[in-house]
This record gives C-alpha cells, structure tokens and sequence, in this order.
C-alpha cells in the first residue's frame, strides 16, 4: 500500500505516519506515505493556492491548477495501474470498517485535504473517485479525517498488527462491537476478572465474548444490533 496525501500542512502527518504501528510498518516497507505541499505546484509568486469564490459568499476556495499539478506530479511516480482518490469533505459518505476493507484492498490511495470554504468543483470532478467523511460535523482541514482514514486502513494490511487475529477480532469487524477485555492482575481495584476467562474452556470463552458483544451493542448501539439481526434473516 502506497499513501499519497495532497495537502497545505504535510507536516501535520509527520507524527502519526512515523511513529507507532504505522511508522514501524513503513520501516518493514509494508506501506509507503508521502505528503505532498500543494503549495509547491502552483504558479503564483506568493504561493497562493486559494481565490474568492464566483457568486460571492464568505472565505476562500481552493483552485483548481496547484491541485490538478500537484496530482499530476503524483502519477508520474507511481507505478500503480490505478487509483482511488479520496476526498475527505462533510457531505461524503460516512467512514466505516466496510470501507476501510475496501481501501485496504487498493495498492494505492490519494487524500485531498481541503480548506478554507472547500475546493473548486471542477478539479473534484476531475480526479475524485471517493467523497469519504469521518462525521457530522465540520473540521478547519482535511488532515485529521485523512489520517483517522489511513489509520484504520493501515491495521487491515497483512503484517501490520503483529497478531493477525487482532484487526478480524475488533469492533466493527463482524457488525457488533468488541466485547471487554481484560488483564493481568486477576483482581484490582475490587473488581476480578470474569471466571470464565480463566477456565481454559476456549469454547466457552468464544461463546461468553459474543454474547457481551451483543450486550455492548445492544446497550451503546442499538442501530447496529438491530442491523445484525437483520442482516443474519436475510
């Protein structure tokens, strides 16, 4: 998996993309990230990449040339046969483990990070093939939903977790959200951990951690749990 981020602030992605699990998967060449500085493709002597939008109205908009330069730079060092383009923006689809496993399956992803009032419709026209949003509400930039999306992305890659059970065993992964987990010391704080965890009984145990994923579910969302059921009828 090759990450290529169009962005005002490629140094936002310097700490999450270098440190932790991702940055020690990008040492073992698992994965491949460059933020590239839109700033840098555009022809204006100041460096703008913005300008007031037609019709009037509050703040900047994006324009079309820095951006379209900045991707055409991209194409010509990649060696992927495609690519999925993804531009993080409020009115895109919500982002949710389906499709983080999709994304995950691509050799290849490019972010476009807006900002200001947004960017011009003609270049997402152009290069778009994804219109992704991590929430209902509205952030200063593309950047933070970019790096939730590459984060998620990230775990699905084989050889990234170092168990390969982990990301099948999460929240999200079968449509109900993870059971509780706990460890060692067997008792603290007054509270012991579950006896069936301890029985050895990997049947059991399998058993008691889908029924509390149900619970949890069922407790902090209902959408879901309703969903499950309905999706195992059919």
């Amino acid at each position: 998996m090759n990450y290529y981020i169009m962005t005002l602030f490629p140094e936002m992605f310097d700490t999450i993309m270098g440190g932790s699990i991702i940055g020690r998967a990008s040492e073992k060449g698992l994965l491949g990230w460059e933020a590239i500085n839109i700033r840098d493709y555009t022809l204006e002597k100041h460096g703008k990449v913005d300008d007031y939008p037609y019709g009037g109205g509050a703040g900047m908009v994006m324009q079309v040339e820095p951006i379209h330069r900045c991707f055409e730079a991209i194409k010509e060092k990649s060696t992927a046969k495609k690519r999925r383009v993804i531009y993080m923006t409020p009115w895109g689809h919500t982002f949710d483990q389906k499709m983080a496993r999709d994304f995950a399956a691509e050799e290849e992803l490019v972010f476009l990070c807006g900002h200001y009032e947004g960017v011009d419709e003609r270049i997402l026209e152009e290069i778009v093939t994804d219109y992704v949003s991590v929430g209902d509400y509205v952030l200063t930039g593309g950047e933070l939903p970019a790096m939730t999306v590459i984060d998620a992305v990230s775990r699905l890659i084989p050889g990234v977790l170092g168990n390969g059970d982990s990301a099948v065993n999460e929240s999200f992964s079968d449509g109900l959200l993870e059971h509780p987990q706990y460890s060692r010391p067997e008792t603290i704080l007054g509270k012991s951990v579950p006896p069936i965890l301890l029985s050895g009984d990997h049947k059991k145990v399998d058993e008691w951690r889908h029924e509390k994923s149900l619970e949890r579910t069922k407790m902090f969302r209902p959408d879901l749990y309703e969903k499950y059921f309905t999706e195992k009828k059919e």
